[in-house]
């Protein structure tokens, strides 16, 4: 079987901002380069715009919006821009569609921003790329809007919950892949108690009852997104599948699976620059299956005695792409 791909997660931007003569084709430099991306029938690839908890995290954001105007116009040929049309007239594209997402608010207000400064900045950066396929309040660590995914006792802070006020009825989703579990359960508690018009995905997580990591969702919270309608994309990083096992990946596809998750079940690779990465121990940091975005067909390939046609082509494509076409309806 061949399927197009939707992928929700991976870090183009972030590495043309920050890596000197960065190219997007540059297939040796990174696993979601251009051409991997159309050899793996990638149709859909969601551009993180990524930052750490850093003073100068709002320019940064605001060079990434920048970088992905400047992909659409100068490869027009290879990358389309992902609006509703383009969802309506799935069958008929021939480009990879990009769409951005934003991966920690600290693009949007670093710790010392005033709030005239974060609304100015989070209307920027939708105005630049025209529409947000999800935000993350935040990543590994802490910021001003709660606790990340390696912190502990940190939950959704005032601010966080003003920018989930700010955030509600503009049809973007909230992201739970890089919160803290307090996190996760305050903006849950906080869209219920509001009635917040705000879906809730996992762009990129796995499943914790499978590799016990901070990183991976606990059944409670993959449940939640499922009954909520969302979407939960499986990671490709071995030190969230489980750094030794290769065919642990199958295991989380599985799991989502068995939760419920028929139509939730998609794909978030995580792909990103990893030459600068201090940490040795985490090299390779893909395994050979699934080492860059070319690795689909051979992915899906592998999966057809595991899943069932309607399995498989939900997790490749289908459920993101009801997903999208319903919030964006």
């Amino acid at each position: 079987m061949s399927f197009p791909i939707i992928d929700m997660h991976c870090d183009l931007l972030s590495y043309l901002a920050k890596i000197p003569g960065a190219n997007p084709y540059a297939k040796d430099e990174i696993a979601c380069a251009i051409p991997w991306l159309q050899a793996g029938n990638v149709r859909m690839q969601i551009l993180a715009i990524y930052t750490d908890v850093r003073p100068e995290s709002m320019n940064l954001a605001t060079r990434q919006a920048q970088i992905f105007s400047e992909l659409l116009e100068k490869h027009e040929n290879d990358l389309a821009f992902v609006d509703a049309d383009f969802l309506q007239n799935w069958e008929k594209q021939n480009c990879v569609g990009i769409k951005a997402s934003v991966e920690n608010a600290a693009g949007f207000g670093n710790e010392s921003a005033s709030w005239k400064e974060i609304y100015s900045q989070f209307d920027a950066i939708l105005e630049k790329v025209k529409s947000l396929a999800y935000i993350s309040l935040t990543h590994h660590t802490e910021n001003r809007f709660g606790g990340g995914n390696y912190t502990k006792g940190i939950g959704l802070k005032d601010d966080g919950k003003k920018l989930l006020d700010y955030m509600a009825g503009k049809s973007i989703p909230i992201d739970l892949s890089h919160t803290s579990d307090m996190l996760a359960e305050g903006i849950l508690y906080h869209i219920d108690s509001n009635t917040l018009d705000i879906p809730v995905i996992a762009s990129h997580s796995n499943f914790r009852e499978i590799w016990n990591h901070p990183r991976n969702l606990t059944d409670e919270f993959a449940k939640e997104i499922i009954h909520r309608g969302g979407i939960i994309g499986v990671n490709f990083l071995r030190a969230f599948l489980d750094p030794e096992v290769p065919e642990r990946l199958f295991d989380h596809i599985l799991r989502g699976l068995e939760l419920g998750g028929e139509k939730s079940i998609c794909f978030g690779a995580d792909y990103f620059y990893t030459k600068d990465f201090g940490d040795p121990a985490r090299f390779p940091f893909y395994f050979p299956l699934v080492e860059n975005a070319g690795k689909y067909p051979s992915l899906i390939e592998s999966l057809e005695d595991k899943l069932s046609a309607a399995e498989l082509e939900g997790l490749a494509y289908k459920n993101s792409l009801e997903f999208y076409r319903k919030i964006q309806s």
